[in-house]
């Protein structure tokens, strides 16, 4: 049974950003799980968890073929809880500034998708 480093967001739009956050486990040989929440439609997450489902299929799909990659979608979530000894780590990964500074909607913003 494969395990996976779970990585939950909206994903809108897909960046450089997101995908140096994943490649922080895919360089280590890590397989990874990309669950979508399942947000209502606004001015800050314009597109629905299915349209991102199927952009993610075509932006990664190199990484898809390779068996290293799930995606889902899952219900909107309110937060990410655990006990002790879950069997599991959680991780933090500090991004470079350059990295950091990358704003999915000032993407969306400049590609006029508000």
């Amino acid at each position: 049974m494969k395990k996976y480093a779970l990585f939950i967001g909206r994903w809108q739009n897909w960046h450089e950003g997101h995908q140096w956050l994943i490649d922080q486990q895919l360089n280590k040989g890590k397989n990874v799980w990309l669950a979508i929440r399942d947000v209502q439609v606004d001015e800050n997450n314009p597109k629905t968890a299915k349209q991102v489902f199927d952009e993610l299929k075509v932006e990664l799909n190199d990484i898809l073929q390779t068996g290293k990659l799930f995606i889902s979608v899952i219900p909107d979530i309110e937060s990410v809880n655990y006990g002790r000894n879950v069997g599991y780590d959680v991780i933090y990964h500090e991004p470079p500034t350059e990295i950091g500074e990358i704003s999915g909607t000032k993407i969306r913003e400049s590609n006029g998708q508000s």
